[in-house]
């Protein structure tokens, strides 16, 4: 199978793990009395994006990633998330939108010219390989472990192993 279409399940594990993450936020808002709204909204640095717009970028990335690879249509989502609940079921969607990619629409994809908007005015060009292994996972992992840091910074007790949840790992 094609690295294209084997390189979804990494993506569902990632957006799982990501999930892990918020599970843990909420809980921790809650047992620590604090609004969830000052985690969702929270970031590193004042010109960063806040931890719910880390999880959204992160879900585009996945759908319309593969969108593009596969030649159809990625689930349109509004940009709105700002609690856990909403956040998590964005996830889910996203989630589910991947399972539904088939193997089968991103044969060839290595090869396919992928065109792609990289901010408000820009619009870039890959390859299909290129475009997963230099745009799709950096921005993938860059934003999950941005989200993870932000959750850290704030005193979620989250690890490595949050991060790294559903490796398949030896024992």
């Amino acid at each position: 199978m094609a690295m294209i279409a084997t390189s979804i399940s990494d993506f569902i594990r990632t957006l799982t793990a990501l999930s892990g993450l918020l599970d843990k936020a909420a809980a921790s808002a809650q047992a620590r009395k604090i609004d969830p709204l000052v985690l969702t909204s929270a970031r590193l640095a004042p010109d960063m994006f806040a931890l719910a717009r880390q999880v959204q970028i992160s879900c585009d990335v996945a759908k319309n990633g593969f969108a593009r690879l596969g030649g159809v249509d990625a689930p349109k989502f509004e940009d709105t998330e700002t609690t856990f609940a909403e956040l998590q079921a964005r996830i889910a969607k996203t989630i589910d939108f991947l399972h539904s990619v088939k193997a089968e629409s991103l044969a060839g994809s290595e090869d396919k010219v992928v065109s792609f908007p990289a901010g408000p005015e820009r619009v870039l060009k890959m390859k299909g390989d290129a475009y997963l292994t230099q745009w799709m996972l950096p921005n993938l992992y860059f934003h999950n472990v941005t989200a993870y840091n932000i959750l850290r910074h704030n005193g979620v007790d989250v690890g490595k192993m949050d991060y790294l949840k559903g490796a398949d790992l030896l024992p």
